[in-house]
């Protein structure tokens, strides 16, 4: 445990305290982040977390709302689609430096300023393009869902892309039976193993996919 006695005294803040829990569980990851563990790395004690965070939840919910924070909400000067792709890809980047908020994003049931903000934005977007309520409901889940999916496949795999995602696929491949695995065999030989393959070069290919079923349908 941290010595708080030789430590120079922090002048707590809520903010402070929440960008403190959100780069513990950036460096750690979430399940280690503890009101304890928090207090240890601000050089403070649980109890003057609790002077400013009303426990676990409450720090939770303020670490998603910073999440939301950074994220670019739909610009309500751009043409609908524009304005949610740009909030996409931003969601993204995001989600790739805090991989552990995305479980967390839309279980909380105390939602902050920036998240409702967020959500807000987003269904103004829809209704923009002239969806009707029902298809505007599926977008933004099936929207949220490929981002996040992806989010956290990006975030699992060895390697994103280059001369090492070539190496790792070379010796896969060579594991496989073309016989008995040839469309597996062809994808790797042919498409992941050729120079420039990126594994995130994919996103902008699917979001265009759902854009261009949501404005069609």
């Amino acid at each position: 445990m941290s010595d708080t006695t030789t430590r120079p005294r922090v002048r707590l803040s809520r903010e402070l305290i929440l960008q403190a829990a959100v780069k513990l569980a950036d460096r750690d990851g979430i399940e280690a982040l503890t009101i304890r563990a928090l207090a240890d790395d601000l050089g403070t004690r649980p109890m003057s977390i609790y002077h400013h965070v009303d426990g676990k939840e409450a720090l939770l919910d303020g670490m998603v709302d910073l999440i939301f924070a950074e994220m670019e909400a739909p610009d309500p000067d751009l043409e609908w689609r524009e304005a949610i792709r740009r909030r996409c890809r931003s969601t993204r980047e995001v989600l790739s430096r805090h991989p552990w908020s995305v479980p967390l994003l839309e279980s909380r049931t105390t939602p902050g300023p920036e998240l409702l903000r967020h959500h807000e934005a987003m269904l103004a977007a829809l209704a923009r393009g002239g969806l009707p309520l029902d298809r505007m409901a599926h977008a933004y889940a099936v929207l949220d869902s490929y981002v996040y999916g992806f989010a956290i496949q990006e975030a699992n795999l060895p390697v994103q892309g280059g001369e090492e995602m070539g190496e790792i696929a070379q010796e896969i491949a060579a594991a496989f039976d073309p016989g008995q695995y040839p469309n597996l065999v062809r994808l790797t030989v042919d498409h992941v193993m050729k120079p420039g393959y990126s594994f995130g070069s994919s996103f902008d290919v699917g979001l265009e996919i759902l854009l261009d079923g949501f404005a069609d349908g």
